[in-house]
């Protein structure tokens, strides 16, 4: 029998059930395997918005130093909350294949789009590019996991909270009244789940090769390669999004001021056998098209 390898997760009810779904398609290819969940910084502060703790890889550091410490041997993570650089000593095992990477409105109503409203987000990104398409609304801070992002929604007299629609749909949370937000680009990678081992653990390694999704890694790299060329980390208001079609990555990308005022675009394609560098030549077109302007000034902002 192979060597049980231990999954290091999460607690939260979305991060264990991504840790499970590894965890079955594992044992499904013959590899025994146990999960390990943990608290990570993220889910433990929950009274400060995710900007204002200035820790990079909030929800995935706690896990990596598990895994340094050989305590587990390997850690499942969204992927959108891996930073754009592994520790020392961790590498990328495999990608699954993407679920829905876009983001939804979750709403008690749609008559407060053309009117004042109040809507709730702990994002930077969503936030921004709703106030650039509706600059008269209120955005009020909304942290904690999916379960309590949802309750909090039902106790307030907010009208309209932002999800990312893989979560809620992933453990059966999707309501009754949502909005898919087709116009809004999502953070990089979300919707992918990536699993890390410690570099030159070879068994893990090969157990996790069936298991990467070679479509989804292509894009997912474009993307992240695309926000650590902007250096924005998970703090600036930054979307991407990748689309492999008929042999090429169809990308689109943005930056975004604060207070949703000013942005900056870029759509471009490539072939996808030959994407290396892509996703930089694209931040670069958007620091050149006034983007270095917005990023300086999300930077003071955020270091006050």
């Amino acid at each position: 029998m192979s060597k049980r390898l231990r999954i290091g997760t999460r607690d939260s009810e979305l991060a264990l059930w991504q840790a499970r779904r590894v965890q079955s398609l594992l044992q499904a290819g013959g590899q025994d395997a146990e999960l390990m969940p943990v608290k990570s910084t993220g889910d433990l502060i929950l009274d400060k918005p995710l900007y204002e703790l200035g820790i990079t890889g909030i929800f995935t550091k706690t896990l990596d130093v598990a895994l340094l410490r050989k305590d587990i041997d390997l850690a499942v993570h969204s992927m959108k909350d891996v930073p754009t650089a592994l520790p020392k000593g961790i590498v990328q095992a495999a990608v699954l294949k993407r679920a829905n990477p876009l983001d939804i409105l979750v709403h008690k109503g749609l008559d407060f789009l053309n009117a004042e409203g109040v809507v709730a987000t702990g994002s930077l990104r969503r936030k921004a590019q709703w106030l650039h398409r509706y600059p008269l609304h209120e955005i009020v801070d909304l942290r904690g996991n999916v379960n309590t992002r949802m309750q909090k929604l039902a106790d307030h007299g907010w009208d309209a909270a932002i999800f990312a629609a893989a979560g809620l749909e992933r453990i059966g949370l999707l309501p009754d009244q949502f909005s898919t937000l087709q116009w809004m680009l999502p953070a990089p990678a979300q919707g992918a789940m990536m699993v890390v081992v410690r570099e030159g653990d070879t068994h893990a390694l090969e157990a996790l090769s069936g298991l990467n999704d070679p479509e989804t890694e292509r894009c997912t790299a474009v993307e992240r390669e695309f926000l650590r060329e902007l250096e924005g980390g998970c703090t600036a208001p930054i979307g991407a999004l990748a689309v492999e079609e008929q042999g090429r990555i169809r990308f689109r990308g943005g930056l975004f001021s604060l207070d949703g005022a000013d942005k900056v675009l870029v759509e471009k394609d490539a072939k996808a056998d030959a994407i290396a560098g892509f996703g930089r030549q694209c931040a670069r077109e958007i620091l050149d098209s006034g983007g270095g302007a917005i990023l300086a000034a999300v930077k003071k902002s955020l270091s006050r």
